[in-house]
């Protein structure tokens, strides 16, 4: 009972704190506020150690984001695992995790930006491995490594914004973008940014982090680690509008939405579904944010936070009430069983979709309405829609799996919705996953633009979304069919199916080669002939002379003359003889 109430005494807390930032988000929006706030801490000489903040009304309203989803997460761990015998120090790594992510939000310093980068990674590591078996620790480290690409591309980024003076690089944005040093700046920020969000050919790391506990995952997936190199990207998009950066970011973009839309197609496991959607998702936010609608791609980013927390917590609730299968071909006719969880987790899919009037439907509509009036070359808008088509595909799938059918786990699994601790955190953001694009939608764009297109563009974005569901009920409904004709190409299948091989490629280029190399160098050379030859060879070497001086200087020279002369005499006679 202590544990509980402590549990709710923080979810109430953040929550509070929650609805204040999103009142003062709104303040700020309404009247166009920027807070910029300079805290001098201490002065030596003309040492000055000075903490800065800013605050703006995009700032504001994703750290309300940040800690409704998070307040939720606690709230609802008090259910998931409710034996767990370490759940504070769960609670206290979720409030390590919102308070790395909050310092990358509002401080606009490269080194506090790096240090709230690091929280994120070492504490994403340590909930990846909190459930210590061999997949845990396989993720995790593999989640580590990846993301340690991205922290160097940092560092150097911070080396090179040095030039400019300061660390505050909110001041230098202009000036670096029309100085030629914005190709390295933006590159090394870039590739920061696609470390952090999983973009190709760093995508491995994502699914493979669902090792994590759900509740984890809800939080990861919707508005903290993923989202950090998105938003560092709205921080720099300056950087990014027609440059070669933008570019090659909407070409990566686009391989990343189309391989993670593919692949989640060919997967069982419930929770890397969600994980590749989020992969799809996110990557859909990186393009509309290269083409330089900066407003848009945060407006998708709220949004997919939302439906993507419900999906991850209606997820959780249905893996707990089938003893933690995670197979989705072991679930089924949950409408019957658990029809409140059920319902929730088809909304939020539903949302994903782009559903008219749901969350979802505002942004993504107005992405792909968007990328339609654009200047975009033809595989670029293949990408966009033919994406979509498969988000709706994967979707359906997933609907058809767990609405019809028969529930085919044991029979004598106790499936009921009786838990009221996850149902009111599943309610609280159903409700605001229903109206919460429409309410975002009004505050961000208060005075929409219309966009006039003719109407067979105006019908594709539903054609696409129709077409995708048809597709993915076919898929679902003749699965032995198409299961056979897999195995007769079993190799497309696998390729299809494990995101084009790069969780192989990732674990041989970023675990097995480079600690196998470490291992050779340690043995062969610091071991080896280099440790013969250099550092062991140089200390018996600098003995000997040490000796040698310490003879010459503990004896007469005379003596030395003596044995000298000597040697030259006998030398002398056995020449002559």
């Amino acid at each position: 009972m202590h544990i509980i109430s402590i549990c709710f005494i923080r979810f109430i807390f953040l929550f509070i704190v929650r609805i204040r930032l999103f009142f003062f988000s709104l303040k700020f929006l309404f009247n166009e506020l920027v807070y910029f706030i300079e805290w001098e801490i201490i002065r030596l000489n003309s040492s000055i150690i000075i903490i800065t903040f800013l605050f703006d009304w995009i700032r504001l309203i994703f750290m309300s984001f940040v800690l409704l989803i998070s307040s939720l997460v606690i709230f609802y761990r008090r259910e998931y695992i409710i034996g767990d015998l370490f759940i504070n120090r769960f609670i206290f790594l979720v409030l390590l995790f919102v308070f790395s992510m909050i310092i990358i939000i509002i401080r606009p310093n490269l080194i506090s930006i790096l240090l709230g980068w690091d929280g994120l990674g070492l504490v994403s590591y340590v909930l990846v491995i909190y459930y210590q078996n061999v997949k845990s620790y396989n993720a995790g480290i593999i989640t580590a490594l990846s993301n340690r690409i991205g922290d160097v591309a940092l560092l150097i980024a911070i080396a090179w914004i040095l030039n400019y003076g300061r660390w505050n690089f909110i001041f230098y944005l202009e000036a670096i973008k029309i100085d030629k040093e914005i190709l390295i700046i933006g590159s090394l920020v870039m590739l920061a940014a696609i470390t952090k969000r999983a973009q190709i050919p760093f995508s491995a790391w994502l699914p493979a982090a669902i090792a994590a506990p759900t509740p984890v995952s809800a939080l990861v997936h919707s508005s903290t680690l993923v989202t950090a190199g998105v938003y560092l990207l709205i921080r720099f998009n300056c950087l990014l509008v027609d440059s070669f950066i933008g570019k090659y970011l909407l070409l990566i973009g686009g391989l990343t939405i189309f391989m993670a839309g593919l692949g989640a197609n060919f997967e069982f496991d419930l929770k890397k579904i969600i994980a590749l959607s989020t992969l799809s998702q996110l990557g859909l936010i990186m393009r509309i944010l290269a083409i330089g609608f900066l407003k848009l791609a945060f407006f998708h980013l709220l949004t997919h936070a939302l439906f993507k927390a419900l999906l991850f917590i209606c997820a959780g609730a249905i893996i707990h009430n089938i003893k933690n299968s995670q197979d989705i071909r072991f679930i089924g006719n949950l409408i019957s069983q658990i029809p409140f969880t059920s319902s929730c987790l088809n909304v939020a899919n539903l949302a994903l979709c782009g559903l008219p009037f749901l969350a979802g439907f505002y942004s993504k509509d107005l992405i792909l309405e968007i990328v339609e009036i654009s200047y975009l070359n033809i595989i670029s808008f293949f990408l966009y829609f033919f994406s979509t088509g498969l988000t709706v595909c994967y979707s359906f799938r997933l609907v058809y799996y767990s609405l019809t059918g028969d529930l085919n786990s044991n029979a004598l699994h106790p499936l009921n919705d009786n838990g009221w601790i996850i149902s009111k955190s599943i309610s609280v953001l159903l409700f605001i996953a229903i109206i919460g694009g429409s309410l975002l939608s009004w505050l961000i764009f208060p005075y929409p633009d219309i966009i006039c297109i003719p109407l067979i563009l105006k019908l594709l974005v539903l054609n696409i979304c129709v077409l995708g569901g048809i597709v993915g009920y076919i898929i679902s409904n003749v699965g032995i069919y198409f299961k056979n004709k897999a195995l007769n190409n079993y190799f497309f299948a696998v390729f299809r199916g494990s995101m084009w091989f790069m969780p192989l490629v990732s674990s041989l280029g970023l675990i097995f080669y480079p600690l196998n190399t470490g291992v050779l160098v340690f043995k062969r050379f610091d071991h080896g002939w280099r440790e013969f030859f250099g550092g062991q060879q140089l200390y018996k070497t600098l003995v000997y002379f040490s000796k040698l001086n310490q003879t010459i200087q503990n004896n007469n020279l005379k003596i030395y003359l003596m044995v000298f002369i000597l040697w030259i005499i006998i030398l002398t006679i056995l020449i002559i003889f």
